[in-house]
């Protein structure tokens, strides 16, 4: 017998790079069949069109996870579709509905316990890290090195029996600049939230997962599925979860019902007043 599906009121998924030959695919497809809310916000990089331009790449397992995202905007969850950078392309149809598919710039989400959340992709963010181009041609291929390392070490965890590790986060939270960027992102993005007068903001871009308090702005980052495989959640009472997916998830759940499977990261974050 299938396990319950777990029920939410909102999940945030962004930086899921259909077509990118990285992307975890078979992990989304888990979680998005296990998984059953009111509203879907997809919140950039779904599909990226980038790595498509140059070599395309589309197993059967990123179809898949279309089908599993228009099959629910079919059976009454609210799609909203917030396109980022690596499917920019897409910003052309801002105001439009695709089939069941809302298409934004950006929304203003309020959670069950009254706060209101910027929830956008996170690129225009970009000015405020000011790398130069040497940096980011550094970046992209010590990014892309760090992914093929990934993608062999947990072919290699796999045939020993362990579970996914993302050696790229671990890298990355362990590099000084890499921290310092991630830092100036963060707080950027509590303070845009702070000054249109929110209560905190929702975004994706870096590849990094995380949920904590700014400046009194409650700041969640929904993180990608290339390497930490995370979806931010809410439930019917206004928690926010971040929640990490992989195959000892999977596996756990098969066999211990009673386990917290996902791992989430819980910040009550309740509003004050």
């Amino acid at each position: 017998m299938s396990p319950p599906l777990l029920q939410y009121k909102t999940v945030w998924l962004s930086d899921i790079h259909l077509g990118f030959r990285d992307c975890r695919a078979d992990y989304l497809l888990d979680f998005l069949n296990s998984v059953e809310c009111e509203t879907l916000y997809l919140v950039g990089d779904v599909v990226d069109l980038w790595a498509l331009k140059k070599r395309f790449f589309w197993p059967a397992a990123h179809y898949d996870v279309l089908r599993a995202i228009l099959k629910k905007s079919r059976h009454g969850t609210r799609v909203v579709y917030i396109p980022g950078n690596h499917d920019e392309p897409l910003r052309d149809y801002v105001g439009e509905t695709v089939g069941a598919v809302e298409i934004k710039h950006e929304v203003i989400h309020q959670t069950a316990d009254g706060r209101k959340l910027l929830v956008f992709h996170g690129d225009v963010l970009d000015p405020h890290i000011r790398l130069n181009k040497l940096e980011h041609l550094v970046g992209d291929v010590a990014y892309d090195f760090l992914l093929f390392l990934n993608r062999w070490g947990n072919v290699i965890r796999s045939r020993l029996g362990l579970g996914y590790w993302s050696l790229a986060t671990y890298i990355k939270k362990r590099v000084k600049n890499a921290r310092q960027v991630i830092d100036i992102y963060e707080q950027a993005a509590a303070e845009e939230a702070m000054r249109r007068g929110l209560d905190g903001v929702v975004c994706g871009h870096i590849h990094q997962p995380g949920m904590r308090m700014i400046d009194g702005i409650v700041y969640c980052n929904d993180g990608d599925w290339i390497e930490s495989c995370s979806a931010l959640t809410e439930t019917d009472s206004g928690e926010l979860q971040l929640l990490h997916w992989s195959d000892r998830q999977r596996v756990l759940r098969e066999f211990d019902s009673q386990v917290d499977l996902h791992q989430a990261e819980v910040i009550p974050l309740r509003k004050a007043g």
